[in-house]
């Protein structure tokens, strides 16, 4: 994981494809009681409209142990997680630079973990999306994954999808 000492934070882009360092919201979401300002920050600035950077990537592991040390249920984690490794393929975004590959993929790993042991005790709905999507990528199945990030029941009802039973 990379120390927030560790001067190749200097530089790493975000979301919009300019500088962002997310380690002074890292800190905050690690110290805060009331993390909702926190993450819509971190939501905006390491995703933006389907772009990631290397920031992005980076945080990530930083996210995972923080969260695994809060202990609590938090969708914003899985989701934000989700969404950041869901956009690693689409064009225009780096993929996850070889310095960091091994933390980046272990995070997944841990969280996924993480998200099959607390799924039986989530009750939202947008959670248990969440971590089944981490869970899904985790197990290869990027497809379900996105499926998952992006539509709510309610979204899934409106395809026109022919049941047959």
């Amino acid at each position: 994981m990379l120390s927030f000492d560790d001067p190749r934070w200097d530089g790493l882009e975000g979301g919009y494809k300019v500088p962002f360092d997310p380690r002074p919201l890292l800190a905050r979401l690690e110290s805060e009681p009331d993390t909702k300002l926190v993450w819509r920050v971190l939501w905006n600035q390491l995703h933006h409209q389907g772009d990631v950077g290397e920031a992005s990537f980076a945080a990530v592991p930083h996210i995972v142990r923080i969260c695994g040390n809060r202990g609590a249920l938090d969708w914003n984690a899985y989701a934000i997680v989700a969404v950041i490794e869901l956009a690693r393929n689409k064009v225009g975004n780096p993929d996850v630079p070889e310095w960091l590959q091994d933390d980046y993929s272990d995070a997944i790993i841990t969280l996924a973990e993480k998200g099959i042991s607390e799924l039986p005790n989530a009750q939202d709905a947008n959670l248990c999306r969440a971590i089944l999507s981490v869970i899904a990528i985790k197990k290869g199945l990027r497809n379900h994954a996105r499926f998952l990030t992006d539509y709510d029941e309610e979204e899934l009802e409106q395809i026109d999808i022919t049941w047959k039973e």
